[in-house]
Order: C-alpha cells, then structure tokens, then sequence
C-alpha cells in the first residue's frame, strides 16, 4: 500500500501476526482471498520472538550443558563452559530464521504485510498509524489476533535492568549470578529450571502454597523436589514488598528476609492486549472475564469481524490460536469450519518436563464421573531406566465406561506421551482402546497403555500384591 492513497477495500484485514493471525492470514489466502496483515511489531508475534520459540532455544542448550555435567555417571567424563553471549546470540539465529520462514510463506501465499498500529473506525474500516502516517483500509472481514502483553506489578515496576520481565530474559549478556524469580506459573518453573541448568543461583518467590496450581498435586510434589535438587529455593505464601538497589526484601511465614540479587525476573502473568483497537466502534462484546466473545466459528457479535487467541475463550496456547485462526479463514472463505474440540494439550518444558491433557483428578469428579485410575512411575519404564531418567509418571483418568478423560504426566520425554492422549481424548479412546495399542519397545510411551492396563488391574510392570 502506498501511504496516503485514497482507502482501498481487501477481503481480509488480520490484525497481529502470532500463531493465530499468521496462521489465519495464509490458509485464507491459499482459499483465494485477497489478504492483509496489520502488526506493530516483528512478524511471528510474541510466540516466535519472545516466548515458546526462544525461550525453547535457551532450555534446550541449558538441557546440553547440564546432561554433559551429568555424563559422569555413564562413564562419560567432560569440561563444560558456558559462552552465554554466544548462545543467546545462537538463540537470535533460530528466532531470525523462523521469523524469516514466516514471512516468505506470507510472501508466497500473497499476503500483503503492514507495520503498523491499527484501530477500528467502523465494523468495516481501519486507520493505521505507520512510520509515514495514518491511512485507512476498510475490509469485508477482519480477524483480531492481537495475543496477550506482559502484566507489570505495581510494587516491582521494570526498570529492565535489574527488574526485569520475560522478553528481558532474551537480551541478557551475562548470566545473573543470583537470579529470583517472582511467580509459580509455568513461565516461572521454565525460567528458573533453565537458569539452574545454565548455573544462576535461582530462588523462586510465590504466593501460593504449590508450583503449577491447576495442575495434579503429584506433578507438583515431582517438580518441587526436582527443582530443589537443581539448586533451585523455592519460598511459598511469600511476596516481595520492595527491592532497594541490589536487595529485595520479602515477606515470608517464617518473618521477613532480605536477599540480595543480580536480577529479579517478575513472571506474574499476561493482560489482553486489544484495549487500544477500538472495539467501542464495531458491534464486538466482551465476556465477563474479559475476554471477546466469538462463537465456534470464531465470528463476534459483529457478523463480519472474527478473534482469535489468546483473547478469546480457552488456554493461552499457541496450538490453540493456530486452530482457531484455520477455523475463522475458512468461514469467511465460505467453508463448513468450526473450533470443536474435546480437549488443548499443553506442555512444561521443565525439569521434569511436564504434560497434560483433559481433565484432573478434580475435575473429573466435579463433573459428577465415577473415576477410574491408572498410574505408572517411570521406575517401571525401561527406556527411562536406559536414559537415566527415572522421576515421574504418567496418570489416566477415566469415567466409569472406561472413556479416557485426562492425561497427565512429568518425566522425560512426555510430549509423545501427550500428544497420543490428546488423540485418544478426541476420538473418544476407551482404556480397553490404550491398552491393546502396541507401542514399540523400549519407548516411554509404553506407559501409556501401561497406565491404562493399571486402572483395568492389570499391569505388567507394577506389582500391587495378588488378587
């Protein structure tokens, strides 16, 4: 678009381009649309340019180092030194090539890519404020995918030196010495697990009484104690009032406490981020949590604009966004497409590595169910034995007939285990159905079925005294 030409009409305007925005912006154009992305930053969104992708970069060279420390043991002796600069700058690469990846296909597809700042002037018209000014572009659809930015606390404002937030973490040249972290979410146990790794002093501040709260209290007991045998302090019912200079000083229940730092990494969540768009003048609703109602095809109130991500209803994932913005091109493309799933997995990439999918033990007896139980340490496993990774488990929970509603499991390797939940979830599997699936030998997925063979008494390689 030429700045400053008369405003010209296209069949989509997509405003962000995370997961969601993207996503939506390419499987709309393959269907013939003529479409434009809109985004005030750098394409790829917060997930390829601040979060899942580089934060994985970094947890992956952090799981090098600390496995080569760990070889001794296999016979394996090494000296490991850390250029943290040049890893981060290691991690820039894979950022820039997935983010240039992003924009070829964009490119490719015919996707017309705008920097800029856009805000509704009507349900089918834009302004956008550009380096070079404001010009309008008015639309027959719009999708909103604006994701979600970084929740500030009043009493620890960032300076982004010491007090930092997540998108701090990926511009650091030196590792901190000491680093807290303020928060239990699973931003929080990723950051502090991966600097325990890298060698930071890592003491992790929380109000709550348990690590990952809406998840299985096992899987919190697991990764509490893992995270204490990587070096890791971990301060629960406590806050930080204040930090003064290089000290902040805490209360805990046992009185208050000072600790001195080199950063102070404030992991407190996420806000919506579509406050600025002025939805006031178009038709779209907002929910009582806040968020913008769609329906399952992912249409507001108003017929012609869509949302998707993190801003609508469900997880703050990107898998979730991804599908979603497939749902909402394909409608306004004229297809038959609706967001109907029966459950979002989601993973930690912590240590253990987490993953879960479906229901809790607690929810599924709130939904009224009579459960059923199968669990399986990974003590039993022997592709865990053969790895030396032995914590964690796998745990099914199933309702009366046998239907599969939830998956959760910590210990190495647990993604694959998760992603076959999820399908088995969604096609409606039976335990009878996980347990009578071959899976290859040795895997850690084998304790799936092994899990499932748990819960119809059955199990192999766990003895619970005979029968």
């Amino acid at each position: 678009m030429v700045m400053g030409e008369l405003s010209r009409k296209v069949d989509l305007v997509v405003i962000g381009s995370g997961p969601g925005g993207y996503t939506a912006a390419i499987r709309a154009a393959q269907l013939g649309l003529e479409v434009v992305i809109i985004e005030r930053g750098k394409i790829g969104g917060c997930c390829t340019n601040v979060g899942c992708i580089p934060s994985k970069a970094l947890i992956h060279a952090a799981n090098v180092k600390y496995e080569a420390e760990k070889a001794g043991k296999m016979g394996i002796e090494s000296i490991v030194d850390l250029d943290f600069e040049k890893t981060q700058k290691w991690k820039d690469e894979v950022v820039e090539r997935l983010r240039t990846g992003i924009e070829m296909l964009c490119k490719f597809n015919g996707v017309e890519i705008i920097n800029g700042v856009a805000s509704f002037q009507s349900s089918h018209k834009l302004a956008i404020q550009t380096e070079k000014g404001f010009n309008s572009l008015e639309f027959r659809n719009a999708i909103i995918a604006t994701g979600t930015r970084i929740k500030e606390l009043p009493n620890l404002p960032f300076d982004h030196v010491r007090v930092i937030n997540s998108d701090d973490i990926f511009a650091l040249k030196d590792l901190p010495k000491t680093l807290i972290v303020v928060g239990g979410g699973y931003i929080s146990v990723e950051m502090a697990c991966l600097f325990a790794k890298l060698g930071s002093k890592v003491i992790v501040v929380y109000r709550g009484t348990r690590l990952l709260k809406n998840m299985e209290p096992e899987i919190s007991e697991v990764l509490t104690k893992k995270m204490k045998e990587l070096g890791c302090e971990i301060i629960f019912e406590a806050d930080i009032e204040k930090t003064e200079g290089r000290f902040a000083y805490i209360s805990t229940p046992n009185g208050k406490k000072q600790i001195e730092f080199d950063k102070l990494l404030v992991t407190a969540g996420r806000v919506l981020n579509f406050d600025e768009l002025g939805l006031e003048k178009t038709k779209v609703k907002i929910d009582a949590e806040g968020r913008i109602v769609v329906d399952s095809a992912m249409r507001t109130n108003d017929v012609d604009i869509f949302a998707v991500g993190d801003i609508v209803f469900g997880p703050e994932l990107a898998h979730k966004a991804f599908r979603q913005g497939k749902v909402a091109a394909e409608v306004i493309a004229g297809q038959k497409s609706a967001f109907d799933v029966a459950a979002i997995p989601s993973i930690v990439f912590s240590e253990p590595e987490i993953g879960m999918v479906g229901m809790t033990e607690e929810e599924a007896t709130k939904a009224g169910y009579k459960i059923k139980i199968g669990k399986i340490p990974f003590t039993a496993s022997g592709r865990a034995k053969t790895i030396n990774k032995t914590e964690g488990f796998v745990k099914i929970i199933a309702d009366e007939h046998g239907i599969v509603r939830g998956v959760h499991a910590i210990g190495d390797g647990v993604e694959a285990i998760i992603a076959e939940a999820t399908l088995a979830i969604e096609m409606g599997a039976t335990l009878e159905d996980l347990a009578l699936t071959i899976q290859t030998h040795p895997t850690i997925s084998e304790s799936l079925p092994e899990a499932a063979e748990e819960a119809l008494g059955h199990a192999i390689h766990l003895y619970k005294g005979k029968k």
